[in-house]
């Protein structure tokens, strides 16, 4: 995904521990120089949009890439 917002390592540390805790996502890595985030899946539990709006409760925008 892209991710419009994240301006420090903070902002991508948080990105990735909060969506790291979503029941089905089973890894996160997240580019902060990138501007993207990379999140494998359990689509049987959880959605693209679903991240997409734990990020945007963080305050960040992000769109799949």
């Amino acid at each position: 995904m892209n991710i419009v917002g994240m301006h420090c390592g903070g902002c991508a540390t948080g990105i990735q521990m909060v969506t790291e805790q979503i029941d089905g996502v089973g890894s996160v890595f997240v580019d902060l120089d990138a501007k993207k985030g990379t999140w494998v899946i359990d689509t049987t539990k959880v959605t693209p949009q679903a991240i997409i709006d734990e990020i945007a409760k963080l305050g960040y925008s992000a769109t799949v890439a």
